[in-house]
C-alpha cells in the first residue's frame, strides 16, 4: 500500500490570494518595543459587566489557563502559515474571568505603543481566538510579539496586533489602528476583505 500524500503534496487550500509560506517571516509597523516584566500590566477596561477594570501582571497573566490551539496564519500581505501550534490564554478564559456587559458587541484589543485592532465579541470569543505566548511549544521572539501576541485564525493576521496590553469593551463599533488606515474593518481572508474599499453595508462603523 501507499504511503498518504503529505498536506503539502495534497495542495493545501488557502485562502484566495494566498500563497504557502515556509517559515515566519517577520512583520510589523515600528520598533520591538523592550518587555519589562515588572512595568508589564495586561487591563480588561470600558464596559465590563462588574463597571470597573480588571488587571493581571504578567506573572498572575501566566498562571491562567494554558492551552494549545493548532491553527493557520493568513497574513494580509499575502503569506499563510498552516498548522502552527499557538499556545497561551484562550480570549474566552479572559472574558470568563472579567466577562463583558450584557450590551457589549465589539471589543478593542490594545497593544504597545497605542496599536489597536477592532474587533466583533463573536470573534473574539470564537473558541480558537488565544493571547498565545509560545509557537511551537516554544515561547514567542520579541519579534514575533513577546510576551502575548492575538491569534485570531479565521481573520487576517493584523486583527491579532502583537506586543497586547489590554482589551476594551465596547458597546459599539469603532476602528482600530489598521483599519483607519485603509484595512477592512471586518478582515475575513476567504472572502479577501483586504481594504476598506471593499467594504458593503454593515461592515464597519457608519456603512
Amino acid at each position: 500500500m501507499g504511503q498518504p500524500e503529505s498536506r503539502e503534496a495534497q495542495q493545501p487550500q488557502l485562502p484566495p490570494g494566498q500563497r504557502l509560506q515556509r517559515g515566519w517571516p517577520v512583520t510589523h509597523y515600528g520598533p520591538v518595543p523592550r518587555f519589562r516584566p515588572d512595568r508589564w500590566e495586561f487591563r480588561v477596561f470600558g464596559a465590563t459587566a462588574e463597571q470597573g477594570r480588571h488587571t493581571w501582571t504578567h506573572d498572575e497573566f501566566t498562571a491562567l489557563p494554558y492551552t494549545t490551539v493548532v491553527a493557520d496564519l493568513h497574513c494580509v500581505t499575502k503569506f499563510s502559515m498552516l498548522d502552527a501550534e499557538w499556545g497561551g490564554v484562550l480570549a474566552r478564559t479572559v472574558a470568563e474571568a472579567a466577562p463583558p456587559a450584557g450590551h457589549v458587541t465589539h471589543v478593542m484589543v490594545w497593544a504597545e505603543y497605542g496599536f489597536s485592532s477592532n474587533l466583533r465579541l463573536s470573534d473574539f470569543l470564537d473558541e480558537r481566538t488565544v493571547f498565545a505566548t509560545h509557537k511551537d511549544g516554544e515561547l514567542l521572539t520579541a519579534e514575533h510579539g513577546f510576551p502575548l501576541r492575538l491569534i485570531v485564525p479565521h481573520l487576517y493576521a493584523w486583527k491579532g496586533p502583537k506586543w497586547v496590553r489590554g482589551i476594551e469593551y465596547m458597546t459599539a463599533d469603532r476602528r482600530g489602528f489598521w483599519e483607519e488606515r485603509g484595512y477592512h474593518n471586518t478582515g475575513d481572508p476567504w472572502r479577501e476583505q483586504r481594504y476598506s474599499y471593499q467594504e458593503e453595508p454593515g461592515d464597519g462603523p457608519g456603512l
